[in-house]
C-alpha cells in the first residue's frame, strides 16, 4: 500500500501535515525539550509530534505538558507503567500517528534542520514506502561527528526492493528513516514490546522482510548524541555486562530468522556477514578490558552463537577479519590470544605476529591452532591486507619508531616505499598534521622508519586527543591506510611533561585505544596542566 503522491508540480503547501514524528523518552527532562523542538522546527510538513513518556519520574511528562499547552501540534501520551524498553512507547506513538508518513526520534537526540523536507521530497518523488538518510553520531561534549554507514548514503538512490542492495541490512537504525504509515500498519510491522535491547535490529528486519520500495538520500537527517560520561549509559554504550552481548546476538538471530522466513535469503545472509564484520569485531576490541569471568562467559556464548552458522555463511573470504575471528573462536574452547584478536578486530584490521605455518608450509593462525589456515591471505591485494605496523614511543627521546611486518611474503612482493605519518585530531575533523618518511628494509624481513613526534606543533594546533594513522605507499603506487599497534613495556607509553618554548610546558599521555592503536592526549601550558590535574582529582574523589 502506497501513500497518496503529491500532485505533479505541487509546491511545499502540498506536503503540509504529511508527517507524524514520534518522540519517546524516560526520565530525560534534561534533553527531551530539545528533541521535541527539533521535530517541530521541521516546518508545516509535520502534522504532529507525538511525545510518548514512558512513565518518567523526573518531571519529563510535566515539562512536555507545558510545551504542549503552547504548541497545538504537540500531543503527549503517558504510559501507565514503565515498559523497560523503547519498543512499547514507539508502538504506542505509531498507533497514535495520524499522518501519511511517520518517523521516530529519541528524547536525547535531535533532527537537523531540513531532515523531514529531504526525506519527504525523496519519498514523494520515488513513491517510496521507506526513505532513509544519513545519521551522524555526535560525541558530547566534544561535538565530534562520525557519519553512520556513509557508503549507503553517498548519493541518491531508489531501490525496487531491499534485496537489490543487501548492504541495507548494515543500517539497523529505525530513526533515520521515514515510513509510509499505512505500509507499516498493513504489514503489522512493530517493535518488540517491553524490555528488548536492540529492538531497532528486529524492527528494521521486519521492514526489509516486507519488501518495500526504498529511497535513499545523502542528506543528514538524524543526529545521534553519544554521551559516554552520562550517569545512565544508552544500551549501545552499556556493554560492560555480558547480558548486553547476549541481547545483541539474540536480536541479530531474530533478524536473520525474520528475513529467512520471508524468503529473503540474500538479506538473511547479509545479516550474518554484518554480524561478523561489525558486531563481533566491536565486542572483540573491548574483550581485553573485561575481567576473566566476563571473558569466559562471552567466549562460550559466542561459540554457541557462531555454531549456528552454516558452511555458506563462512564460504566467503576465510581471511576476512570477522570471519577469521569467528574461526579462532570456534577452534578454541577457551579464551586465547586476546591482544592479537583485538588488533585483528580493529579498523583497519592488523594481523600482528606470530606468522606461523603448518607442517606443509600453509600459513595458519598459530602453531597451537594450525587448523585455522590462512592460505588465501597472501593472495589478497595489498590494499586489503591486514598489515601490522608497530609503533614504539619513548618519552625520553620523543622519537616515533615504526616497524612494518612481513606477511607471508605479500608485503615484500608489493615493495614498501614510504609512510605518510598522519596525526589526526579526534574531535576536529580535517585537522591533520602529515610528514612522509622512507621505509627501509631490515635484515629480519621487516621495514622501519623513524620520525620525531611534533609535540610543539600538535599542542599549538589544538589540545586533546591525536590519533596516529599511516598511509603506506608501495612500488606500483598502491597505498594502504593503517593504524599502528602501540607497543607497551618498560619506558614505553609513559605520561610525561616536556618543556615548550611557546607554552612553557606540554603534558603528554600516550596510550593504546580500545583497538590497540597508538594515540596521544596533549595539554599545553599551566591552564591545560591544571585541567588535567583537576580531572584526575575528580576521578580520585569519586
Amino acid at each position: 500500500m502506497h501513500p497518496d503522491p503529491a500532485p505533479a508540480g505541487a509546491g511545499p503547501d502540498a506536503d503540509a501535515g504529511s508527517v507524524s514524528i514520534v518522540v519517546i523518552g524516560h526520565d530525560d527532562a534534561a534533553h527531551v525539550a530539545d528533541a521535541v523542538r527539533s521535530a517541530l522546527a521541521q516546518g508545516p510538513a509535520v502534522r504532529e509530534v507525538v511525545a510518548v513518556d514512558d512513565r518518567s519520574t523526573d518531571g519529563s511528562a510535566e515539562l512536555l505538558e507545558r510545551l504542549a499547552a503552547a504548541e497545538p501540534r504537540l500531543r503527549v501520551v503517558r504510559l501507565p507503567v514503565n515498559s523497560g524498553g523503547c519498543g512499547t512507547p514507539r508502538n504506542t506513538g505509531l498507533d497514535a500517528a495520524t499522518a501519511p508518513y511517520v518517523m521516530f526520534l529519541d528524547s536525547d537526540d535531535v533532527l537537523p534542520p531540513g531532515a523531514v523536507a529531504a526525506l519527504l521530497a525523496a519519498a514523494r518523488e520515488a513513491d517510496a514506502q521507506v526513505t532513509g538518510g544519513l545519521c551522524v553520531r555526535r560525541e558530547l561534549p566534544s561535538g565530534r561527528e562520525v557519519p553512520w554507514e556513509t557508503a549507503l548514503y553517498a548519493s541518491p538512490a531508489v531501490l525496487a526492493r531491499p534485496a537489490d542492495l543487501p548492504r541495507l541490512v548494515r543500517d539497523t537504525l529505525a530513526v533515520n528513516k521515514l515510513y509510509a504509515t499505512d505500509f507499516l500498519r498493513a504489514h503489522g510491522i512493530r517493535f518488540p514490546e517491553g524490555r528488548f535491547p536492540y529492538e531497532d535490529i528486529v524492527f528494521t528486519a521486519r521492514v526489509w522482510a516486507a519488501a518495500p520500495r526504498v529511497a535513499l538520500v545523502p542528506d543528514r537527517v538524524y543526529v545521534w548524541h553519544v554521551r559516554r560520561a552520562a550517569p545512565r549509559l544508552s544500551i549501545s554504550l552499556d556493554r560492560a555486562d555480558v547480558g548486553n552481548w547476549r541481547a545483541r546476538t539474540h536480536a541479530c538471530r531474530t533478524a536473520h530468522t525474520i528475513l529467512l522466513d520471508a524468503g529473503e535469503k540474500r538479506l538473511a545472509r547479509a545479516v550474518r556477514a554484518k554480524f561478523l564484520d561489525h558486531d563481533l569485531r566491536m565486542y572483540v576490541r573491548e574483550l581485553p578490558l573485561r575481567d576473566e569471568t566476563y571473558r569466559r562467559a562471552w567466549w562460550a556464548h559466542s561459540r554457541d552463537h557462531l555454531a549456528e552458522y552454516d558452511a555458506a555463511d563462512r564460504s566467503g573470504d576465510p581471511a576476512a577479519p570477522g570471519t577469521l575471528l569467528a574461526r579462532v573462536l570456534l577452534a578454541s574452547p577457551e579464551p586465547r590470544d586476546l591482544p592479537r584478536l583485538r588488533d585483528l578486530a580493529a579498523r583497519p584490521a592488523r594481523l600482528c605476529p606470530p606468522y606461523a605455518r603448518t607442517a606443509d608450509g600453509t600459513p595458519c593462525w598459530s602453531a597451537d591452532l594450525p587448523q585455522v589456515t590462512l592460505e588465501s591471505l597472501p593472495e589478497r591485494p595489498v590494499r586489503l591486507l591486514p598489515l601490522a605496523v608497530d609503533a614504539e614511543l619513548r618519552a625520553r627521546t620523543r622519537l616515533l619508531r615504526l616497524r612494518l611486518h612481513e606477511l607471508y611474503g605479500a608485503v615484500g612482493r608489493a615493495g614498501p616505499v614510504d609512510a605518510e605519518v598522519q596525526w589526526r585530531h579526534r574531535d576536529r575533523a580535517g585537522l591533520v598534521l602529515r610528514r612522509t618518511v622512507p621505509l627501509r628494509p631490515t635484515a629480519d624481513d621487516a621495514w622501519t622508519a623513524e620520525t620525531p613526534v611534533p609535540l610543539e606543533r600538535l599542542a599549538s594546533l589544538a589540545p586533546g586527543a591525536w590519533d596516529l594513522r599511516l598511509r603506506l605507499r608501495f612500488r606500483d603506487g598502491a597505498t594502504r591506510t593503517v593504524s599502528a599497534h602501540a607497543l607497551t613495556g618498560p619506558g614505553l607509553l609513559r605520561p610525561h611533561a616536556t618543556p615548550s618554548p611557546r607554552h612553557g610546558l606540554i603534558l603528554v599521555r600516550p596510550y593504546p585505544t580500545h583497538g590497540g592503536a597508538l594515540s596521544l592526549r596533549l595539554a599545553a601550558g599551566a591552564q591545560g596542566a591544571g585541567r588535567v590535574l583537576a580531572g584526575r582529582l575528580r576521578r580520585w574523589w569519586r
